[in-house]
């Protein structure tokens, strides 16, 4: 039998060491990283205020390793039918249940994964936007390579590992942040 402990596991560790080696990758890319994808290029200090909003949103909805969007609810082992299979109902009855399984049934896990919390972050414009976003992406996914050594690895498969836990996914961001702060443009924007 496997023994159990209740120490929790430490947070991840990213080293000022991987942020330099993190940078090599950068410098080694095909593209600018920084650059999103309505072609102008984010600031360090956009990105970091966009990685640390998703800290804060993060503590605030809490955290999730996969996106559960409906919780088991059929624990009694009550029938899975379906209102459309039963013929005998009329169009009022089963506008009726779907009325209550909106409203009942389906319970929405409000806990985010990093992925929908790094969009979120994006598409509410207020500490970021779709490319700070996708920018803050391209920079977690160089940590995280640089962090485990592997060129294939991406931080949000990274941050889907069953061990992985929320001050992890805390200290990537910060460290993110911290890496965005440190090596990214200086400048709001380099478009025109």
């Amino acid at each position: 039998m496997p023994k159990t402990t209740n120490t929790p596991a430490a947070a991840t560790v990213i080293t000022e060491a991987t942020l330099h080696a993190a940078q090599e990758l950068l410098t080694q890319s095909y593209a600018s990283v920084w650059t999103g994808p309505s072609g102008e290029e984010s600031s360090g200090e956009a990105v970091a205020r966009h990685l640390e909003a998703t800290v804060t949103l993060l503590d605030k909805d809490g955290w999730t390793r996969v996106s559960t969007y409906f919780r088991d609810r059929d624990q009694d082992g009550a029938s899975d039918a379906s209102p459309a299979d039963d013929e005998s109902l009329t169009i009022k009855q089963m506008v009726r249940a779907v009325w209550r399984f909106v409203h009942e049934d389906i319970d929405i896990d409000p806990r985010r994964t990093l992925d929908t919390a790094l969009r979120h972050v994006g598409e509410h414009g207020v500490h970021g936007d779709p490319d700070t976003a996708r920018v803050a992406g391209a920079v977690l996914d160089r940590l995280i390579q640089a962090h485990t050594g592997s060129a294939s690895a991406r931080a949000t498969a990274w941050s889907e590992r069953q061990h992985r836990t929320h001050a992890d996914i805390t200290a990537l961001l910060c460290a993110g942040a911290r890496f965005a702060r440190t090596y990214g443009p200086g400048q709001e924007s380099a478009a025109p």
